[in-house]
């Protein structure tokens, strides 16, 4: 869990410091006050963009000095991550006062999150789908970060060589298919063995208050038991004519079925979508904490405002019984009427006032 956390010149805050003192972090206060961008700096203590997927600049508070830090003490160990003034694009990891990278974090802190954002998951592109398919997985395989990276570096490679295939050297892309091989096949591995052990975990849950959905992984191009190195050799002609490449796990699509009524979550309701959402993060909390024998910091964006009471109490006793550090944001208090002990924050224009329980 976050023991402190601290933040300096992040969006719309100068200076904030959070010392929770319960597993339940409510943070409530009007619209723009900067509740989310709270749980975007808990998010950015894990590899990647953050839940908002933005650029480091524009993370920077805009009458500060450009640069921003984020500080938090994890299980006795210090994590730092921000840029400076000088360098706005470039981040900057520190774990117990080392230099490190942020694929690093993810040895120290597994982060999950919910956004109205993506309550659209389901309709929108396979691009979004594998997205939130890899932060789950980076939870349970922390170097699922790393493969995803080289992988992609590679990609983006042999892509520019075949836009201009009579000048590309045959030589530099056989070390690029053979690079995308070598971590294509456990990227795609973690991800099978994750929606595995999801389906695994809800097959024994039950169909209300939330719904039970069923996971598959599925392949925009069929590739047999070939390997995606020779793969890729045989069809360079047909990738540098569509001008990217066409095969791989860069082209997985995370399918989600509602298990009782046997429909495609991108058919159901609004509402269902956003049970079905639910049901996956909260299994796969339970994962993680079986795995890693800690359950993952979970960062609900106004999560009980789409809630019906009886699914809002519901919620709650499930995050209670995992045991897990949940952060949640609301405009009202009354939302959290239900959820007992909790250090309860007010935020207000950029300030974080500590409310009484």
């Amino acid at each position: 869990m976050i023991g402190r956390l601290t933040l300096s010149d992040f969006r719309n805050h100068a200076d904030a410091l959070i010392v929770p003192d319960h597993a339940f972090i409510l943070l409530t206060g009007e619209n723009g006050a900067g509740k989310t961008n709270i749980l975007e700096a808990v998010s950015m203590l894990a590899p990647g963009r953050g839940l908002r997927g933005a650029a480091l600049r524009d993370m920077a508070r805009q009458d500060g000095a450009g640069g921003f830090g984020i500080a938090a003490e994890v299980d006795g160990v210090m994590l730092g991550t921000g840029v400076a003034a000088g360098a706005p694009d470039r981040r900057q990891v520190r774990i117990g006062g080392v230099a490190a990278s942020a694929n690093a974090l993810a040895d120290h802190l597994a982060i999950v999150w919910l956004t109205p954002a993506m309550d659209r998951l389901f309709m929108d592109s396979p691009g979004g789908r594998r997205r939130f398919l890899d932060r789950l997985t980076l939870a349970l395989h922390p170097g699922h970060a790393v493969h995803s990276a080289r992988y992609e570096a590679a990609m983006r490679a042999r892509n520019r060589l075949l836009a201009d295939p009579r000048s590309a050297d045959p030589l530099w892309l056989d070390a690029l298919e053979t690079q995308m091989g070598e971590h294509g096949a456990p990227l795609a591995a973690a991800r099978a063995d994750l929606t595995a052990r999801l389906n695994a975990m809800l097959a024994d849950q039950p169909d209300a208050p939330f719904a039970r959905p069923l996971l598959a992984l599925e392949e925009a191009e069929g590739g047999g038991d070939e390997p995606l190195g020779p793969r890729l050799a045989r069809e360079r002609r047909r990738d540098a004519a569509a001008g990217r490449t066409l095969s791989g796990p860069h082209r997985q699509d995370l399918a989600v079925t509602h298990r009782a009524k046997g429909q495609a979550a991108a058919l159901c309701s609004t509402g269902e979508q956003k049970a079905l959402l639910l049901s996956i993060l909260l299994a796969h909390a339970a994962l993680v904490a079986a795995s890693r024998g800690q359950p993952p910091v979970l960062l609900l964006d106004e999560v009980a405002a789409h809630l019906d009471p009886s699914r809002r109490a519901a919620l709650f006793d499930r995050l209670r019984g995992m045991g897990a550090q949940v952060w949640m944001t609301g405009t009202e208090r009354a939302l959290f009427q239900d959820v007992g002990e909790a250090t309860r924050l007010s935020v207000t224009s950029g300030h974080v006032l500590r409310s009484a329980s």
